[in-house]
């Protein structure tokens, strides 16, 4: 029996929903051989631990019936309601006319469409990522090839997505599930090479760990746990490969956690660690003071500890350590419980909640790429690289990708900031443009009122939105110069039986007439018989034009006169 039953009462939604969808489900199998419905149980009870609402729980249970049975969207609206429909709606499979005979683009149209529905409600993401767990968890029943495309997109897009609304614990499992199928000797090399670190590691924690709250106890303490948690395989691949694969050179192989009530006590904690042991200078990190932008607040330290070992040492409060193991979703949970009346808008308008500003910015940001492709790569590059936070001169943080420029920091306040950036000063010292920032700086863009991208920014810039701003701006630019350079210009030819004083005839008519001439040539036939004159001038109205035709066809010996306008 699944534990939702037992937790909610016979008229509840959720069980109402658990038997609609059971109902819907009952002939289907998985490729495991297990009935369909396991899974949307599955699903349905990740949701219910993330302490999501029963609206959440409902469409989780039913997130698959409209796409796989012949249920509707309209029968859901009927049975549950518009919000558990709109949900639903979200989660489900989008056939996409656009792309049909290209798997990929499909895909990629089918995640625009996916953006635009969590942004509307961040619960349709949740339900989403609950979804993706339960799939990866059971990929082993599949072929090689869906095997292999699904571990990509949970690598490329879940994974990174569940990261960026802060829970760090899904994130760390999905990149965990999907490694094995996204780079087999890795995996296979590192669970050789780790398993002695691993176990070596965990018994210098058990030494230290009394020492630890023994000193905390010392000076009035209580801590709520204190314990030692491994390093995911997956970061510390990824770590490996920036450090030659030296795993001497990782600290927080396996680091300490500490948990306390207070914010008052985190800060107490670090000076008890500091007392204890010798920092490493520049490691000391205080989110809490500055949080990341996903929300996620603690104090990390990386200390000379017993025997002069180098470890890492985190310090949170029992909120901080839930929001940084399920993010957005405890983070809702608690306002839920402070707030019931509110709930329903706490889960949208999520544009007002400042550490989740980003997600409006991808629902805008996705409508400036008409190609799939180009918003597939701006969209792992710009969303979900490997961020920097760094900081406004007003204090506030922004997050960027790895390597990124202060031109793409320029970019990300304005568009016409990035426009008339000429350069930047870091910590308060000048640098130039394509300098690379780093976590922790201060950034101030010095800017020229009227001054246009430079075509060598392409050469540095990492973000595809600085990219796309700045070719964008180059195209406008090329336009107005070539309209600039060559403006619309009036040519006349005159054709006149070879004779002295033609010339300065023809010169003339423009003269009187006040008309600037901007080019003449004059060319005589190889016979010597026949002088033609070809005049350039702005274009000019029809009642001048009419004028110079007639001055011009009065001149003596005239043969033809024709005019014509051009570039």
């Amino acid at each position: 029996m699944s534990v939702l039953l037992t937790q909610f009462d016979p008229e509840s939604v959720v069980r109402k929903a658990y038997e609609f969808a059971e109902m819907a489900h009952k002939d289907e199998l998985r490729e495991s051989g297990e009935p369909y419905f396991i899974h949307c149980v599955k699903v349905a009870e990740t949701v219910y631990e993330w302490k999501l609402d029963q609206s959440s729980i409902a469409a989780a249970l039913l997130h698959d019936t409209v796409e796989d049975t012949s249920i509707t969207n309209k029968d859901i609206a009927n049975y549950f309601g518009n919000e558990i429909a709109f949900l639903v709606e979200g989660l489900t499979k989008l056939e996409t006319i656009q792309y049909p005979e290209k798997k990929e683009t499909t895909e990629i149209e089918n995640l625009r469409r996916f953006i635009i529905s969590f942004a509307k409600d961040l619960r349709v993401v949740l339900i989403k990522l609950a979804d993706r767990l339960h799939n990866m968890q059971t990929i082993s029943h599949l072929s090689k090839e869906r095997r292999d495309r699904l571990a990509w997109e949970t690598a490329e897009i879940y994974a990174p997505l569940a990261y960026r609304l802060g829970m760090q614990k899904l994130s760390g499992e999905l990149e965990d599930l999907a490694f094995p199928h996204i780079d087999p000797e890795g995996h296979a090399w590192l669970m050789n090479a780790v398993t002695e670190s691993y176990k070596d590691r965990i018994r210098y924690t058990e030494r230290v760990r009394p020492m630890i709250l023994k000193h905390l106890v010392k000076n009035d303490i209580k801590p709520i746990t204190v314990d030692a948690r491994a390093k995911r395989y997956s970061s510390l691949y990824k770590k490996l490969l920036r450090y030659e694969m030296d795993l001497e050179k990782i600290y927080d192989l396996v680091a300490f956690r500490i948990i306390v009530d207070t914010i008052e006590e985190c800060y107490a904690v670090l000076g008890v660690v500091h007392k204890l042991w010798a920092p490493l200078p520049g490691r000391i990190k205080d989110y809490i003071a500055r949080p990341k932008p996903n929300g996620y607040r603690s104090i990390h330290t990386t200390v000379f500890c017993v025997d002069k070992k180098i470890i890492e040492i985190q310090i949170r409060t029992q909120e901080m350590h839930e929001e940084a193991e399920m993010g957005i979703a405890a983070h809702w949970a608690y306002q839920q419980i402070r707030n019931e009346t509110k709930k329903k808008a706490l889960w949208k308008g999520v544009k007002n909640k400042g550490e989740l500003t980003w997600i409006e910015q991808l629902s805008n940001w996705q409508k400036h790429f008409t190609e799939p492709e180009a918003f597939m790569r701006a969209l792992k590059t710009d969303f979900f690289k490997e961020r920097i936070f760094v900081i406004t001169p007003h204090n506030d943080i922004i997050d960027l990708p790895v390597g990124a420029t202060p031109v793409d920091f320029a970019y990300r306040i304005h568009t016409d900031v990035g426009h008339q950036c000429i350069g930047a000063k870091i910590n308060k010292k000048i640098v130039p443009i394509d300098y690379e920032l780093k976590s922790g700086d201060i950034v101030e863009i010095i800017t020229q009122k009227g001054k246009k991208p430079s075509e060598d920014w392409l050469r540095f810039v990492k973000t595809e939105s600085a990219r796309d701003h700045i070719k964008s701006a180059l195209r406008v630019k090329s336009r107005l110069f070539r309209t600039k350079a060559e403006p619309e210009l009036m040519e006349f030819k005159i054709v006149n039986q070879d004779g002295p004083g033609f010339l300065k005839e023809v010169t003339t008519v423009f003269g009187d007439l006040r008309i600037n001439i901007l080019y003449l040539q004059s060319q005589t036939d190889h016979r010597k018989a026949f002088s033609i004159v070809t005049i350039r001038t702005e274009v000019l109205p029809e009642a001048k034009i009419e004028k110079v035709l007639l001055k011009l066809r009065k001149i003596p010996n005239t043969k033809e006169v024709t005019y014509k306008t051009e570039r």
